[in-house]
């Protein structure tokens, strides 16, 4: 890709409308009196501006209006306020973070990556919801104020991981907004047994979408797999999140009868394709008729931004409606050793595959990471406009580009309106 690929050109952040007031302290509250949650950020730079200002917010939400009488004080100390971030694509079960190093064996195939992750999760003493809990929280520390999580269903786990990481989502409620796919790693017609796994995990209200992976190359009955999944989100009202990994035009005809089975449903909206590595290489006409079909269908797609020829085009799709979110993928689990669960690291890798180099497209690259999985995952973007979700993090830096690249040491972390972690750990 060139220097001025996928990002090229973007919206930057910091063009978005901010709420501020200088100067405004508790004892220039207005008429209404005191307010049972407001809190003032003194002395910050909202998006990198170059004059600090005060950030005021009530009930979780930022306003333009003046501090209520007896607000609370934090005091920002010059630090830049930038919005928290948004992990679309994470696997919080398969996690060994936080315990003892796991040395990984050669594999070849998903087949017997997924074979892996079951000898794993056999041999851990801590179970699902403390190893997801761990990394979840650190995520937090880390400037995340949600993500997908995609938690593995099949014989070999039962229900554990979608539950475990239930509780660890029920943990960190007040730090972090989560939704939960139940995932089938082992695939859902060629390991019996799934299908029915998937149906209580939808029917019991345990996950917010049902999940799929590669129904040609992996699971070999696109019509079956999709036909059970698009089947449970209709009758049961879950989204459906499908990994598909497949290039060319194995992976164009998985994402047409997706398309298909998403209009015939009327799902509009309801529907997320993760990976798509079949979509950077169309040529500027196959992108422009297959992103016209994603966008009025509303389906959603997300990129962990693997290497320069598997990065989705974002800004590109951006262009025809479609919503891209950013994650992080797998996080040291038999996988890979890698991984780290930091959206800032991750958006830094997203310029890093994509070369760029301007201050428009790193913006775009923080962009990518803040808000476009806040469309992904259909939240409101924190963007520190009035009315916006108060969920920022203040750092030490210079603008926004220098962040992307530096990847600065989250000082405080504020979610709702209420700091939830500090240097690194959680309040």
């Amino acid at each position: 890709m060139s220097r001025r690929g996928v990002l090229a050109g973007a919206a930057s952040l910091a063009g978005a409308g901010v709420a501020m007031s200088a100067g405004v302290s508790p004892a220039a509250a207005d008429s209404r009196g005191a307010h049972r949650d407001a809190v003032v950020f003194r002395d910050v730079r909202p998006l990198g501006a170059a004059k600090p200002v005060d950030l005021t917010v009530v009930d979780g939400r930022i306003t333009s209006d003046r501090a209520p009488r007896g607000a609370k004080v934090i005091d920002g100390g010059g630090r830049i306020a930038l919005p928290s971030l948004v992990d679309a694509h994470i696997h919080p079960d398969k996690t060994t973070w936080g315990g003892a190093w796991v040395s990984r064996k050669p594999a070849d195939t998903i087949e017997e990556l997924a074979q892996q992750d079951a000898e794993l999760f056999r041999s851990q003493r801590r179970p699902v919801a403390e190893r997801a809990y761990a990394l979840m929280s650190h995520a937090v520390t880390r400037g995340t104020r949600a993500m997908r999580a995609h938690a593995d269903i099949a014989p070999a786990y039962g229900l554990a991981s979608v539950e475990g990481v239930g509780q660890a989502r029920e943990r960190l409620k007040h730090a972090l907004d989560v939704q939960i796919v139940a995932f089938p790693q082992h695939g859902v017609i060629r390991t019996p047994g799934t299908a029915e796994l998937l149906k209580e995990a939808a029917r019991g209200g345990l996950v917010d979408m049902v999940g799929g992976l590669d129904p040609i190359s992996f699971d070999h009955a696109m019509d079956e797999q999709l036909d059970l999944l698009f089947g449970l989100a209709d009758q049961y009202g879950v989204g459906v999140d499908i990994h598909l990994h497949d290039r060319g035009e194995t992976g164009l005809t998985v994402l047409r009868a997706i398309i298909d089975r998403t209009r015939a449903l009327s799902l509009k909206g309801k529907v997320t394709v993760s990976h798509v590595f079949c979509l950077p290489g169309l040529s500027a006409a196959e992108l422009a008729r297959t992103a016209a079909d994603l966008s009025e269908l509303d389906i959603a797609l997300t990129t962990v931004a693997p290497s320069a020829s598997l990065v989705l085009p974002i800004e590109r799709l951006r262009e025809h409606g479609v919503r891209v979110g950013l994650g992080s993928d797998g996080v040291r689990d038999s996988w890979s050793p890698f991984g780290n669960a930091d959206m800032f690291h991750r958006t830094h890798l997203l310029g890093w595959v994509t070369d760029v180099r301007l201050d428009k497209e790193l913006n775009a690259c923080y962009e990518a990471g803040a808000h476009g999985g806040s469309d992904v995952m259909r939240l409101p973007r924190a963007d520190l406009s009035p009315g916006s979700p108060a969920d920022f993090v203040l750092l030490r830096a210079e603008c926004l580009p220098q962040v992307v690249v530096d990847m600065p040491a989250r000082d405080m972390v504020v979610h709702g309106g209420r700091v939830v972690a500090r240097d690194g750990r959680l309040v």
